[in-house]
Formats: structure tokens, C-alpha cells, sequence
């Protein structure tokens, strides 16, 4: 077994253990607010940079547990906008490293078997030049695996919550919170990839939203492979060709590239349609 299949193997088996870390006995998070030295609690906001933000604070104790029994060290992202979140680097070979991203979104409420997608990290300079240091920890080729550790979630939806009202510490069971019912995953990012930018105007990737295919790593690149999924990245709306119009157009979609190198079109998971 590969280092990367040891640790993938190893990831997966210590998540299965964190929705009972994070969730009380109702599938409630355990986190209801902050608290100030007066011993009053406010309720946190619903907006889903800042539970992800405190869904990591929350996790990494846990986290640092789990390198520190599997021989690993944690390196975090020096700088809010690096990649990846944390760098597990091997205590005995430092040049062994993986990259792990924590990955969190909520549940569609009218549709509850897609959610809202991830952004799987850049294309942009250290995706295309694997030695670049250019907002990245480490360089993206040193590293033996690129994985997200996700996180799905329901939002408190029509659920009163005024964060504008401070609670006592013995309201706390009494303080609806603003995410339940987690589920937590591990994939290499290549496997949930979409073949589509992941967020306005930045150069993100984009993630498949449809829960199931997410949790079993069935995105458009998984019967392509890795390499695939690189190529298609780095050339993201590089490549002219013809339209069949007389004019030109860039390449993207999975589709129009595989067909540009020749590749099995067959072998396209293609997602478009089944996000509906």
C-alpha cells in the first residue's frame, strides 16, 4: 500500500469520529455562540465563512491528535489566502506530505440531495508551476496527495435566532443553533472536481454539488484519472480552436478538451445534468 493510500485509509477512518465531537444527542452542533467575560452568550452568525472558521477552531485539537498518533506533523497555512489549511508532513520524512483542506458547505433546504459546492483551491500560479511558492505552503508537486476533509451540513433554517440578543450561560441549551445534522468526509479533490470555475471572477476550481456523488468521489475527472484533471486546470480557457462557425472559441468544458486530445470521451463523467 502506497504512503498516500495508508493515509488516505487513516483520514477516513479518524472522520468518522468527529459529527459526535461536534454534535449534541439531536444532531444540534454543540456550539451555540461566543461568550464574553460577563459570562453572556451571543449567538454566532449563520453566514457560512464563519461557521466554517469555527468548525475548524472547534476540530483542531482533534486534528493535532490524530498527526501526533499517526507521525505526522501539522504545518498551517502561514497566511489567510495560502493553500492548503493544514500540511501533514511526515515526522521521520519530511518529504512526505499531504494537503488537506477543510472543505464546509450546507444542504440545499428545497432540494436536500445537493448542496452548495466547494472551491477546490486555485489554478492559478502554483497549480500550473508545481514549484511555485506563490501563495502556497509548500510547492503543489511536493506534496503526495491533495485531499479535502468535508463537511455538509443543514442550516438552522426559519429557526429564530437573533444574533443581535445576548443569552446567560444557563440559557445555553435553550440557544437553537445555526447548523445540524453533520456529515463528514475525505476525498482527494480531484475526485468531487467539477469541470467548471468554483467562484465568480477567481481562479478557483469548482466542485460537483450532488451529495451522494460528492461523498462517493464520482466527479466529472474520477474515471479519467488525476493527470487529466491537472491538464484540464492548467489549460482552463487557454486553448483556441474552431467553432465550426467561422470564428474561434477557448476550450471549456471536460468534454471539448478530451475530444481536443484525443482522449476517451466515454470516460467524461458528466455532471451538468445531474445536479438538477
Amino acid at each position: 500500500m502506497t504512503e498516500k493510500a495508508k493515509f488516505a485509509r487513516k483520514l477516513e477512518l479518524f472522520v468518522t469520529e468527529l459529527r459526535d465531537h461536534v454534535s449534541s444527542g439531536d444532531g444540534q452542533w454543540t456550539v451555540k455562540g461566543f461568550i464574553d467575560i460577563f459570562k453572556n452568550v451571543y449567538t454566532i452568525s449563520s453566514d457560512t465563512k464563519i461557521v466554517s472558521k469555527i468548525l475548524e477552531i472547534h476540530l483542531f485539537p482533534k486534528i493535532l491528535a490524530f498527526a501526533q498518533a499517526n507521525g505526522y506533523k501539522v504545518v498551517l497555512a502561514e497566511h489567510q489566502n495560502y493553500y492548503p489549511d493544514i500540511s501533514f508532513v511526515k515526522a521521520n520524512d519530511e518529504s512526505v506530505r499531504f494537503a488537506v483542506d477543510f472543505k464546509t458547505t450546507y444542504r440545499n433546504p428545497k432540494k436536500p440531495h445537493l448542496c452548495n459546492g466547494f472551491t477546490l483551491g486555485s489554478h492559478g500560479e502554483y497549480f500550473e508551476n508545481r514549484t511555485s511558492t506563490k501563495n502556497i505552503q509548500f510547492p503543489y508537486g511536493s506534496y503526495s496527495g491533495h485531499f479535502c476533509l468535508g463537511i455538509i451540513y443543514d442550516r438552522a433554517e426559519g429557526a429564530t435566532i437573533d444574533e443581535t440578543k445576548a443569552h446567560g450561560i444557563d440559557e445555553l441549551h435553550a440557544i437553537t443553533s445555526v447548523a445540524r445534522n453533520f456529515h463528514f468526509f475525505v476525498t482527494e479533490k480531484w475526485k468531487i472536481a467539477s469541470d467548471r470555475g468554483g467562484s465568480g471572477n477567481t481562479a478557483n476550481i469548482g466542485s460537483i454539488n450532488n451529495i451522494a456523488d460528492i461523498i462517493a468521489g464520482k466527479g466529472m475527472f474520477s474515471k479519467l484519472g488525476e493527470d487529466w484533471f491537472d491538464e484540464y486546470w492548467m489549460n482552463y480557457k487557454k486553448i483556441t480552436v474552431q467553432d465550426g462557425k467561422g470564428g474561434t472559441k477557448k476550450i471549456s468544458t471536460l468534454r471539448e478538451f478530451v475530444e481536443y486530445k484525443n482522449g476517451d470521451v466515454s470516460l467524461v463523467v458528466d455532471k451538468r445534468n445531474g445536479e438538477e
